[in-house]
């Protein structure tokens, strides 16, 4: 319909595996690396898994294509069978004659074997590659393993190559299965697009039916990635709705008002809501912040006006207490009946002392929570607490079950004041002192507390998963940053969220027009160290042990060296973060030790899943 519009040569965003469209991100690139080194390696199994649509169809026409002439592949797309019809397929697929009205498993498996040996001699390679794996029962997998031994005295005549969902690592992660688990050669989680990689997507599949590569704006690829979360057949499916909205409205430019209304009609609302899971956002958030902010420290330092309904605005000097960074001053002050905005922060990572990870990420995480960066020298002076009536307002005043009308004026107008308000409330949580006339940033005086700071990115879902009180960055629609606190959120009921002097308990959701996944944490360890790696000895890896034997029994205590890292631990790690949603990686990190804590009942600090006393 909108393809004459256009002037398109082909519709660019249909969902059809077209090989024209093929696009070979980084990510794509590296997984395809990975296969191909595990199916050239002579053997065993290689496993590549992703959420729905994140392209592992495509990369596994790739990967078929690579291929030498001499390698028969056999393709299973229905593993939803027992053993016999398994094997059976296999049998088919391979064009083997075997008894007729056999019943005998043993029978097919003897055929396979004889083909897989006289293959083996004329040169050639079996490759067994099984779709949606995450369906396959526990007996066939323990029939797949069993296939692998069929070998010569040199090497495996079958390779077998597990595509699946996310819960097929869980699945593997299983400890009756470690058997097939540790015959896997090669393994790779296909993670969604990135921002950048998503822009590169579309504009690929546009220039592909010679479109003109600028048709959607910068602003509208940016809600196109949030929303779809990197998953290319989600951006196929955003982008196309969102041209034929572009041509409904006879616009050849596709904006991001057009992108929500497209989504509001093809993504269920539940999608909507938990998509952000890996975002990682990338709007510019220092843009101009730093331009001249020197001169413009020393020139236009206000006075405070301070009024007895409003919170005092504070100096200019204030933000880079907080923050460690340059920050450029308000205008002159006004009149004191109008509400002052704080200068935009910097960016949502200072707050955390260091650069926001991406989840999952163990190694990166211990940068993120034990950087720190000495904040700018004091100018002027900052209030000691904040004032009584903000206090006051926040533990008493009656907190309404929905999101009020004024929602978006009340963000528009948060201000610096109503900032240190929220990290005031998420130390009192921890029965913490969050000192407002500081040198130091937020995390530091955590730090100095005995408490660290966890910066990460993704959605509602993640966020509770830590079950942490945790502050969220708000980019509002001039692109300046706001702050609120998720402070509590039982299971079944709304969370309580603290917006400047106020609580709320609303939908999250009514935030989701400027949060964009960026939210920080405090927890405290229960370790020495906060980074445990494979091969670490001492106290900490008891601990661990000690924790893990709550799920997976006693037997995790029970190793020669009980303080030892060892590689058996190391695969109850796994299983635990892989139960836990986290990258299975082994490594234990801020991540991995907040969800062991959870699960210490010595653990005393304050839990996002807990109702106000």
């Amino acid at each position: 319909m909108y393809r004459r519009f256009f002037g398109f040569r082909g519709k660019p965003f249909s969902i059809a595996p077209d090989p024209r469209f093929l696009y070979l991100s980084d990510r794509h690139r590296e997984a395809l690396a990975h296969l191909l080194f595990g199916l050239g390696e002579g053997g065993g199994f290689v496993q590549l898994t992703g959420e729905v649509g994140t392209g592992k169809t495509t990369l596994c026409r790739a990967l078929l294509e690579q291929l030498p002439e001499n390698v028969d592949v056999v393709l299973v797309f229905n593993p939803r069978v027992d053993a016999f019809e398994l094997v059976k397929g296999i049998c088919d697929e391979l064009g083997l004659d075997y008894p007729e009205g056999t019943t005998s498993l043993k029978a097919l498996v003897d055929t396979l074997n004889a083909h897989l040996i006289d293959a083996h001699a004329r040169g050639r390679r079996t490759v067994l590659l099984i779709d949606e794996a995450q369906n396959l029962d526990r007996d066939v997998l323990e029939q797949i393993r069993l296939l692998t031994n069929l070998e010569t005295s040199e090497e495996k005549l079958l390779q077998i190559l597990l595509i699946g969902q996310p819960e097929l690592r869980e699945l593997l992660a299983r400890d009756d299965l470690r058997q097939l688990a540790q015959r896997i050669t090669a393994r790779y989680h296909l993670d969604p697009l990135s921002l950048e990689e998503t822009r590169a997507y579309i504009q690929h599949r546009l220039r592909v039916c010679q479109g003109r590569i600028d048709i959607f704006t910068p602003q509208a690829i940016e809600l196109v990635y949030r929303l779809s979360g990197g998953i290319p057949r989600l951006i196929n499916i955003l982008c196309d709705r969102a041209l034929l909205g572009a041509y409904v409205e006879e616009t050849r430019q596709v904006g991001p008002e057009i992108v929500r209304r497209a989504a509001a009609e093809v993504l269920p609302e539940a999608t909507r809501e938990t998509l952000e899971d890996e975002v990682s956002s990338t709007r510019s958030r220092r843009a101009g912040l730093a331009l001249g902010a020197a001169g413009l420290l020393v020139l236009l330092l206000a006075l405070v006006f301070l009024s007895r309904n409003e919170i005092p605005l504070l100096s200019a000097s204030a933000p880079d207490r907080l923050s460690g960074e340059q920050t450029p001053v308000p205008a002159p002050a006004a009149p004191p009946s109008v509400r002052q905005q704080a200068p935009a922060a910097a960016g949502f990572d200072e707050m955390a002392a260091g650069a926001p990870v991406t989840a999952g990420s163990e190694v990166a995480e211990e940068d993120a929570t034990t950087a720190g960066t000495k904040g700018a020298a004091a100018v002027g002076t900052i209030p000691a607490t904040v004032p009584d009536e903000v206090s006051e307002t926040v533990a008493d005043r009656a907190i309404p079950d929905t999101a009020p009308a004024d929602l978006a004026a009340r963000v528009a107008t948060l201000d610096y004041g109503d900032t240190l308000a929220a990290w005031q409330q998420m130390f009192r949580r921890w029965d913490a002192t969050f000192v407002l006339d500081s040198d130091q940033t937020p995390c530091e005086q955590a730090r100095a507390q005995g408490l660290r700071c966890l910066s990460q990115r993704g959605n509602w879902r993640r966020l509770r998963a830590h079950d942490r009180p945790a502050m969220l960055d708000l980019i509002r629609d001039d692109g300046s940053h706001a702050r609120a606190l998720v402070s509590r959120w039982p299971q079944g009921e709304l969370p309580e969220i603290v917006l400047g002097a106020r609580r709320l308990r609303m939908p999250a959701e009514a935030l989701d027009r400027w949060w964009y996944g960026d939210f920080v944490i405090l927890w405290r360890p229960r370790t020495t160290h906060t980074l445990l790696r494979p091969g670490d000895r001492g106290p900490d890896i008891l601990w661990v042990r000690r924790q893990l034997s709550r799920l997976f029994g006693a037997e995790v205590l029970h190793a020669e060296d009980p303080q030892r890292f060892d590689p058996a631990l190391v695969e109850a790690v796994r299983r635990f973060q892989a139960a836990r949603g986290l990258k299975p990686d082994g490594i234990i990190g801020a991540q991995t030790l907040i969800h062991l804590n959870n699960l210490d009942p010595e653990y005393t600090g304050p839990r996002l899943d807990e109702p106000e006393a």
